[in-house]
Parts: structure tokens; C-alpha cells; sequence
């Protein structure tokens, strides 16, 4: 029974190793084959990496008139896009005792195109929550791989989660380094 027991430990012990350690570097062949995985996996997300939109962006953001694109006021943004598709956005358009952080998530949706939703809390002068704004953007990574535009609706909710007012945005941003 003992010698069982110790075999069995033995035996997951081993896998243990062998997993932890990666089977492919037992034999030379294993190792040549890993290095060229590894060199591999360098080469796809170095490509890859060239069109990502993670990481944090210094966005320009331009409220517009729906119906004619017409410029109603523009303003600085910090937006950041984290892996796994979560993002946050801190904006300049108004007094952070007026209107939170923005929390959202994002997707990709084509080959250089993101789809972005996100929402924040708003409140009046005296700090009571007045409810919430809630964007949507599809964003485009250009041919240089540090610079987007985006384009999509903004949406203000009162408490009761009515809408009050929808306007159009746009924005161009370039990746902080």
C-alpha cells in the first residue's frame, strides 16, 4: 500500500515537473521547437501589436450638432483601453465634482475598427447624483498605429434613467508614450 501511494505521488509529481517545466525542452528537437514557437509568437504580436488599441490615449473630443456636424465645443481626454476589453476615460468637459470617471468596455469589430461603450455618473453643484452619461464610439486605428478617430453618440439620463438629451461626438487621439 505504501508503495502505492508513494508511485502515486511520484507520478503526479512528475507531470507536475513536466508541465511547469514545458515537455517540449526534454530532447533537442523539443528545444529547437520551442525557440521557433517562441520566436514565432514575437513575429505574430509584434504585427499585431501594430494596430492595437490598448494602452492609454490622449483624445481631442468634439461635441457636434447631429444633423449638421457643425462644432459646438472640443476638449482634452485621457481614455485608456485595457486588455480583456475594459477601458476608462477621464475628460476635461466638465469639473470632476459634476461628473465622475467614464467606465466601459471595448471590442474589436473589424480588421483596425473597435466598437467602445462607457458610462459615467453626473451631479449637480451641490454633489447629489443627477444620473448618467453613457457613450458610444466605434474607433479606427489609422495607418500609423499610434493615432485613432472615433465617432458615435452621447446619451444623459436622469436618475430614473430617462433620457434627457442625445448629441454626436467625434474625436482624434494619439497614443501616450
Amino acid at each position: 500500500m505504501k508503495s502505492r501511494i508513494v508511485k502515486s505521488i511520484y507520478g503526479v509529481a512528475l507531470v507536475s515537473v513536466l508541465s511547469l517545466a514545458g515537455a517540449p525542452f526534454l530532447t533537442p528537437t523539443g528545444v529547437m521547437k520551442a525557440q521557433k514557437q517562441d520566436e514565432q509568437e514575437v513575429q505574430e504580436n509584434s504585427g499585431s501589436q501594430a494596430r492595437k488599441l490598448e494602452g492609454t490615449w490622449r483624445v481631442q473630443v468634439t461635441i457636434r450638432v447631429c444633423q449638421t456636424g457643425a462644432e459646438i465645443r472640443t476638449f482634452p481626454s485621457l481614455v485608456t483601453f485595457a486588455r480583456g476589453g475594459t477601458m476608462t476615460e477621464t475628460p476635461t468637459a466638465a469639473s470632476p465634482a459634476l461628473r465622475g470617471p467614464g467606465h466601459g468596455v471595448w471590442e474589436q469589430t473589424g480588421a483596425h475598427t473597435y466598437s467602445q461603450v462607457f458610462e459615467a455618473f453626473t451631479f449637480n453643484p451641490a454633489g447629489a447624483w443627477t444620473g448618467t452619461q453613457r457613450v458610444m464610439h466605434t474607433v479606427n486605428i489609422g495607418r500609423d498605429r499610434d493615432e485613432l478617430s472615433s465617432s458615435g453618440t452621447n446619451e444623459i439620463f436622469d436618475a430614473n434613467g430617462t433620457l434627457l438629451v442625445m448629441g454626436c461626438s467625434t474625436a482624434v487621439g494619439r497614443r501616450l508614450e
